[in-house]
């Protein structure tokens, strides 16, 4: 890949990089945003939302905390990408703050109206569009242009959420379509990064067996994806999605045990990733089971979502921390807390529909696991990301080094 060609920041680390000031607030709003949910569940507590309760939810996770860690990671990729200079400072405030925007907005859509909510909100992905656009095209970076297509897909479903949710009194296909994006854009990036990632350590730590690269069978298997969700988005109890949904599921499980993710037990930092794939076929799988009757079909959206979205959201933005702040590439003991923390939620959170008479008390594992997650990755890497290495390294239990 092409390198970017440095430049000396003179300002505020935290706005230095996109991921930065992206992946701490994105983990803020998801730890705030579950701690408010919960209340609203059971009726004690309501916001000035034009939304229903649980399509506030669904959208501050899909098409507010998503986004934004999506951005973090993609406005970092890109310099790498095409050689061309990061997004900083100015800029990447100006950014953030109107994704903030949005996340306002929409909490205060009913005090200010649902059409003004819908333009202030997808003004943020519109943006990110925008802009990754105009560099991977002045780059030549060709290749990478289909994340920014699915970006811009997961913008549409931002609007028609809006739209569905206005004229139709609740969401629900733009639901199936944001998660459909969001799949897909773990297949393809997960798909890139866990055996290149694996190979690199492999290579140096536990010679042997190493994984398949990404090659014409992994872009079978997510062409195979995009068809099936696409299916379950149309039709989403349809017989023949049913049977596209587990035959796919088990084409990803097939990808995963390519990877050689069982040798790589030594480095939690990697096998998170690992860990965190397993949810794709999982959810395909119990879509698949729903649509025989099997399961209700919040069973496979929540594997999809807070496994699969939540585990390597936060095993990507871990390790590009460290990477990028220059920092050891090994997950140290808080940091293994919160992988601990947020696999307990995805499998409480599947558990609570799987298991309807215990629902109340894994719904609440599963909320604590997640805000213990997030949060607990705000406060162990938002020094690092703000600016204060030394502070971080205390949090995390890593000795200084010396001066």
């Amino acid at each position: 890949m092409a390198g970017a060609r440095p430049r000396k920041f003179e300002g505020w680390p935290l706005f230095a990089n996109s991921f930065r000031p992206f992946f701490l607030l994105a983990a803020i709003q998801a730890g705030l945003s579950i701690l408010a949910w919960l209340p609203m569940f059971y009726g004690e507590l309501s916001a000035s939302s034009a939304f229903a309760p649980r399509d506030w939810h669904v959208h501050e996770m899909l098409f507010g905390f998503l986004p934004a860690v999506i951005t973090g990671f993609l406005f970092t990729a890109i310099p790498n990408w095409t050689g061309r200079l990061p997004i900083q400072g100015t800029s990447l405030g100006a950014l953030l703050m109107v994704w903030l925007a949005g996340r306002l907005a929409v909490t205060l859509s009913a005090d200010i109206g649902w059409a003004f909510a819908l333009a202030v909100d997808a003004a943020f992905l519109a943006l990110v569009v925008a802009a990754a656009t105009r560099e991977i095209i002045a780059g030549g970076n060709w290749r990478n242009l289909p994340v920014v297509v699915l970006v811009l897909v997961l913008l549409a479903g931002n609007v028609a959420f809006h739209l569905e949710a206005h004229f139709e009194g609740a969401a629900d296909v733009s639901i199936r379509v944001g998660i459909g994006v969001v799949v897909l854009m773990i297949s393809l990036i997960g798909g890139r990064i866990i055996p290149s990632f694996t190979r690199n350590w492999l290579v140096k730590f536990n010679v042997g067996r190493l994984p398949v690269p990404f090659g014409r069978f992994d872009g079978a298997v997510i062409g195979c994806s995009a068809l099936a969700l696409v299916a379950w988005i149309v039709a989403p109890l349809n017989v023949v999605t049913g049977v596209v949904m587990a035959l796919v599921g088990v084409l990803h499980l097939v990808r995963l045990a390519r990877w050689a993710g069982d040798r790589t037990t030594r480095e939690r930092l990697l096998l998170i990733l690992h860990v965190g794939y397993v949810f794709v076929p999982l959810g395909f799988i119990l879509h698949a089971l729903t649509v025989f009757g099997v399961l209700p079909p919040s069973a496979g959206i929540h594997a999809w979502m807070a496994g699969a979205a939540g585990t390597m959201t936060l095993a990507v933005m871990t390790r590009a921390s460290l990477g990028h702040t220059g920092q050891a590439l090994t997950a140290s003991p808080a940091t293994q807390g919160i992988y601990a923390a947020i696999i307990i939620a995805a499998l409480a959170r599947v558990a609570a529909v799987v298991l309807p008479a215990h629902s109340d008390a894994l719904l609440h594992v599963a909320a604590c696991g997640w805000v213990v997650a997030f949060l607990g990755f705000a406060i162990t890497f938002g020094p690092l990301l703000a600016g204060s290495r030394r502070r971080a390294l205390a949090i995390m239990g890593v000795p200084a080094p010396a001066r």
